[in-house]
């Protein structure tokens, strides 16, 4: 390989990566997955890269890319997976018939760290909608929409582009774009659940921090009536891959204080994810000391109260995929005291 060559290599890459981010964030909102998103936009790059050589020019880079993209997401969706919530799936259970059955992980809509499918951005109002677009409600939504139709709202709605532009990437009509859209924003409409609408500010307010110190101090310490005055009268709680899902204080804090009664004593690490509040749960390990990883938490939050309180269990993924690690030591102090 020539130097001009490796220099014209070193320079597709550098202008290839520019863009993964934001590939990641549409791929994730197209397939529910964040490993199936950046395996999606890897084969992008992999087929970018070879086909370079026939890319003549007509489009930018950029929309070249999603347009293969939105190929390989697709040609992923032709199974007809919709990975969904627990709530999507089966009724609420009441805390005395409550019982942990496990679902496959491609059942699952799955969590994201924010920094790896939102790109920074200057503009506030473009952060604002691109946070929202993650949200597992938005998402849990999306996931019910066939995928072109998702493909169409993805396009229009989150990222803004015009009705022409979306035509062209699919190779479509314009008149087949505004239809699809319509459809998509009706579906949308109906699929909302009452409270599911998470109102909260980039960056947090004050009363929303307040709001998360007062989770903390009360999820770690496991004080269960602290826990009830935070929560939502309907909050629901989720623990995928179990679909048992909890609603009101009551049965959330009944589970935690008899089948959840291992996670006392817990340590909660801050976690920016799906665009919302999150933590990474520790529970206490009495076999090592220390800690040990349990959940990535993701808090919905309206009105003052906490809405929706998700509990992703699979850490040997998830851990990983937020540069978690995989144990806590315990403080000097906890040490002392025998905790």
């Amino acid at each position: 390989m020539s130097d001009g060559t490796a220099t014209t290599t070193t320079d597709l890459d550098v202008r290839l990566e520019k863009h993964r981010v934001e590939l990641t964030g549409y791929c994730y909102r197209m397939l529910g997955s964040s490993f199936e998103a950046e395996d999606a936009v890897q084969d992008t790059m992999v087929r970018a890269w070879r086909s370079y050589d026939k890319f003549e020019g007509r489009s930018s880079l950029r929309s070249w890319l999603y347009r293969i993209a939105t190929n390989v997401c697709l040609d992923m969706l032709t199974a007809g997976n919709k990975r969904a919530r627990p709530m999507d799936l089966t009724e609420s259970t009441p805390l005395a018939q409550a019982a942990l059955s496990p679902r496959p992980d491609h059942t699952w809509l799955e969590p994201t760290p924010d920094s790896r499918v939102l790109p920074t951005t200057d503009d506030p109002a473009e952060a604002a909608v691109a946070k929202e677009s993650v949200r597992l409600a938005f998402m849990a939504a999306l996931q019910q929409l066939p995928p072109k139709q998702r493909a169409v709202l993805i396009l229009r709605e989150v990222l803004a582009w015009k009705a022409s532009e979306v035509a062209e990437l699919l190779g479509t009509s314009v008149a087949s774009v505004n239809s699809a859209l319509q459809r998509a924003r009706a579906t949308l409409s109906e699929q909302r659940r009452p409270g599911e609408d998470a109102a909260v500010s980039d960056p947090l307010d004050e009363e929303q921090q307040k709001l998360l110190d007062r989770y903390v101090a009360a999820f770690e310490g496991y004080d269960m009536t602290a826990l009830t005055a935070l929560l939502h009268e309907d909050a629901i709680m989720t623990m995928p891959p179990f679909d048992l899902w909890l609603t009101g204080a009551g049965d959330i804090t009944g589970f935690m204080t008899t089948m959840g009664a291992p996670c006392a004593g817990s340590r909660l690490v801050p976690v920016q994810v799906n665009g919302l509040p999150g933590f990474a749960q520790y529970k206490p390990d009495p076999e090592a000391g220390g800690f040990t990883p349990w959940a990535v938490q993701v808090l919905e939050i309206s009105g003052g109260r906490i809405t929706g309180f998700h509990c992703f269990l699979d850490t040997k993924r998830w851990f990983p995929l937020f540069g978690l690690p995989l144990h806590l030591e315990a403080e000097a102090d906890e040490v002392e005291q025998g905790v």
